[in-house]
């Protein structure tokens, strides 16, 4: 034992000298910082470093701001309207197959003055017989519509209240840029005063190139979803730039694109309201399209961007400015125009009689015309659902029948409908509404639910006036 403690000794020992010997003859001189230090922490939030004095860091932008401007000024529209579907076999044998019940709809709405005047979508109140509208206090107020275009899916309705309300000042939609933070203030999912962040992702955006009458949208990826219709979308200094309309999504739900109508175009049209009862729409009066590699080739045109010019309208502002067939529009008003949503964003947030300049590319020369913009009508229109084609009256046609409003039926379309004589007959009220124009027709009808009755007032070659009711 006493053996083994001696050698354990030993080796201790040797252990000792070796690793002192290292220590003093084979390990290089370090220098020991004996200071408190701290760790090198890297921040997980993204910075951009300022090289310019116009240059944000991206952890700069409040949103706070923007949103106590605007949270109060955003509303929650309730619609109620009528159905005649019956709910059972029971109410279908007892009423005859109709049944009256309340159906309800709900979106958003948007203050836009201190005394109640609320900015909204068409498709949020379509249809309804009663409206509701909820502030953010949850204070309740029924609700009237004052005007609607259907075409740009815009309503203007109004509440009365004594107290002045918080309301949202309009901002300029032309001078937003992409990449702009954006926020947008509604209703989703019926969860009232939701705000969101984005930026815009683009402008112009058209989503039915199909139809004549060619959309201009704001797009973002703030975050939209139904219930967020006739919304706010709003820009940092909490200006309003945009009502949220659309989402294209196949599930129905928010997936990274929304799309709000620019507030220019909406603010002309709710003052067009205000000022004249309808819509003031002017136009430019060609048609066209935005250039493309074929037309390139086909009209040797030396531009690749820009409205190329198909033809141009007789007694049109464009006509009498001298626009020509093979014009590229480049620029109106000193605003870029790369495709025709450019255009017609622009164009429809003007009136007829308004002035505005033209920039052309004619054979690679850069004409500048000033083109006066001519009103909208709407020639014939196909009542689907009547199974009727209407015309605005010939001058004086209606006084032969001691009239001063109704449309002309010209052409009748269904199977049904052609086996009565109605060419010629007058369409005086739609829904217990005056009609004037085929365009006033238009708006009533793009106003309804698919599935909705139509009441046709018609005034007979005799004067008679009968009521027709057209079951969808």
């Amino acid at each position: 034992m006493k053996r083994f403690l001696s050698l354990l000794a030993v080796a201790i020992l040797a252990g000792i000298f070796t690793l002192g010997a290292y220590k003093i003859f084979l390990e290089p001189d370090t220098i020991v910082n004996q200071s408190e230090t701290t760790p090198n922490l890297i921040p997980t939030n993204y910075n951009f470093t300022n090289t310019s004095a116009n240059t944000i860091a991206a952890s700069d932008i409040d949103f706070t701001v923007a949103a106590e401007k605007t949270v109060n000024a955003v509303v929650h529209v309730k619609q109620y309207g009528i159905s005649r579907t019956p709910r059972n076999l029971m109410e279908f044998f007892r009423n005859g197959g109709s049944q009256e019940r309340t159906i309800q709809g709900a979106g958003s709405g948007v203050i836009i003055t201190e005394d109640g005047y609320i900015v909204t979508n068409n498709h949020v109140i379509a249809g309804a017989s009663d409206l509701e509208v909820t502030l953010n206090n949850n204070k309740s107020y029924k609700a009237k519509v004052v005007g609607t275009s259907p075409q740009s899916d815009i309503a203007l309705i109004k509440i009365d209240t004594d107290n002045k309300l918080s309301y949202i000042p309009f901002g300029d939609s032309n001078s937003a840029k992409i990449g702009e933070w954006v926020l947008a203030v509604g209703n989703p999912f019926n969860l009232t005063s939701t705000v969101t962040a984005g930026i815009i992702s683009a402008k112009s955006r058209d989503l039915n190139e199909r139809d004549d009458n060619i959309q201009s949208f704001i797009q973002t990826d703030a975050a939209i979803n139904p219930g967020n219709s006739g919304g706010a979308l709003v820009n940092t200094k909490g200006e309003l730039i945009g009502i949220n309309t659309a989402i294209t999504s196949q599930t129905g739900s928010y997936v990274g694109y929304a799309f709000a109508v620019p507030s220019n175009n909406a603010r002309k049209i709710v003052e067009d309201i205000i000022e004249f009862g309808d819509v003031q729409r002017g136009i430019l009066g060609i048609t066209g399209g935005t250039i493309n590699p074929k037309a390139i080739e086909t009209y040797d045109i030396s531009t690749s961007q820009g409205v190329f010019v198909a033809s141009v309208a007789d007694d049109s502002g464009a006509k009498k400015a001298g626009l020509k067939v093979g014009d590229v529009i480049k620029e109106i008003d000193g605003l870029p125009i790369r495709k025709f949503a450019d255009l017609t964003g622009y164009v429809n947030s003007k009136r007829p009689k308004d002035i505005i300049s033209v920039k052309v590319l004619r054979k690679d020369k850069e004409l500048t015309l000033p083109v006066t913009l001519s009103k909208y009508v709407i020639q014939n229109y196909n009542i689907a659902d009547v199974g009727v084609e209407v015309t605005n009256p010939p001058k004086d046609y209606l006084k032969k029948f001691d009239l001063d409003h109704g449309v002309v039926i010209s052409k009748a379309l269904s199977a049904r409908m052609q086996r009565y004589n109605l060419e010629g007959l007058i369409i005086s009220e739609i829904d217990g509404k005056k009609v004037k124009t085929v365009l006033e027709v238009k708006e009533i009808i793009d106003s309804k639910y698919p599935d909705e009755d139509i009441t046709i007032s018609l005034v007979d070659r005799n004067g008679d006036k009968k009521e027709f009711v057209f079951q969808n």
